[in-house]
């Protein structure tokens, strides 16, 4: 991996990489300790997923990093410098992400805020006051920048700063109606995505969404969300990524309280106001603060019975992939190349929490 900025070429090949289709973050990792470098995984991506491959061209990733010059964003690629550590700490980290203001805050103490997006006055008043009180004790704001419990998140921490991660590209504006607040943040914090500049946000990339927002901060407070929510969701998610967790008790009356209710009785801290955060803060380890363990897995080069067993095994049904290991048994890294060039071919999807399925 990277330790450094990349050479234009290596930079180039990066960005073509990451936007091939089915590449997702476990395929790059993969590729990139296999190959040894981007640009030997492009030329080895046709042979590993055995048939054509789309693979975006020079021009093509030419013409995002120009999208992105044109709105003065950065590309940052993993591992060069100004790369989030939270974000590296993932497993697996996103190859890269687009950054539009003022990327120095992502290096600070996070916390996010989320919640719904039809929300309550009483619910966007507690956001609004709680980012603002984070905000005064010296923490940064993260929120997707939605319409109801983002927008009043924003809307408190624009003093002290606040950062938005959107579905869409650094350019992709959404909701209209927060276009002021859009221009403000990207003056007065960051706005980031790892979406091309240009791109229009669609339902498939909110989940990508979610995950950046927890794994950008140390913790996530949700101030209102129903038991089918995005919030609850991206709560899913920093549970996985090892996150702090708080949510905002409410009457059980009210629908938007039943997804909070329901995370308090699985465990999430309730939050009050800013005390619980920084209690919990106070008491959890900041993971900006560890280094990612380095790839202890070997590259391998799993054979045609191995790859056919794997996907034999493989169902709609998810499982993870210790346990697949287990089933074939085989050594793991065989297994795990062999689902890599499974999913390159569009046979396997890796999902969160270390499972994976079959198309």
């Amino acid at each position: 991996m990277t330790a450094g900025p990349l050479s234009d070429a290596e930079r180039i090949a990066w960005l073509r990489l990451a936007r091939t289709p089915n590449v997702g973050p476990v395929a790059f990792e993969h590729l990139l300790h296999r190959c040894g470098s981007a640009g030997a995984a492009l030329a080895a991506l046709p042979g590993l997923a055995r048939r054509p491959v789309d693979i975006p061209s020079m021009a093509e990733a030419e013409r995002e990093l120009d999208a992105g010059e044109a709105l003065g964003a950065r590309l940052i690629c993993l591992g060069e410098p100004g790369f989030p550590a939270r974000l590296a700490a993932l497993d697996p980290p996103p190859p890269l992400i687009w950054t539009l203001g003022g990327a120095d805050i992502l290096r600070l103490s996070c916390v996010a805020i989320v919640g719904a997006r039809v929300a309550s006055a009483a619910g966007q008043r507690f956001a609004r006051e709680l980012a603002l009180a984070l905000g005064q004790a010296g923490h940064v704001v993260v929120s997707g920048m939605a319409r109801g419990v983002d927008g009043a998140a924003h809307q408190g921490a624009l003093a002290s700063g606040t950062v938005a991660v959107l579905g869409g590209g650094v350019g992709d504006i959404y909701p209209p109606e927060h276009a002021d607040l859009y221009d403000r943040i990207a003056q007065q914090g960051c706005i980031v995505s790892e979406s091309p500049p240009d791109h229009r946000a669609q339902a498939r990339d909110f989940p990508r969404r979610n995950r950046l927002i927890s794994g950008l901060s140390r913790a996530v407070v949700v101030v209102e969300a129903e038991l089918k929510s995005g919030s609850l969701i991206t709560a899913r998610l920093a549970a996985e990524q090892g996150r702090e967790v708080l949510a905002v008790p409410g009457s059980p009356l009210d629908p938007r309280a039943r997804g909070t209710n329901d995370l308090i009785r699985q465990g999430a801290a309730v939050c009050e106001g800013v005390e619980d955060v920084l209690r919990v803060l106070e008491d959890a380890r900041d993971l900006a603060d560890r280094d990612r363990p380095p790839w202890t897995g070997r590259p391998a080069e799993p054979s045609d019975a191995l790859r056919q067993r794997v996907a034999a095994l493989l169902s709609p049904t998810a499982v993870t992939v210790d346990d697949l290991v287990r089933a074939v048994a085989a050594p793991a890294p065989e297994v795990f190349a062999a689902l890599v060039e499974l999913s390159l071919s569009g046979e396997a999807v890796f999902g969160p929490g270390g499972t994976v399925s079959g198309e």
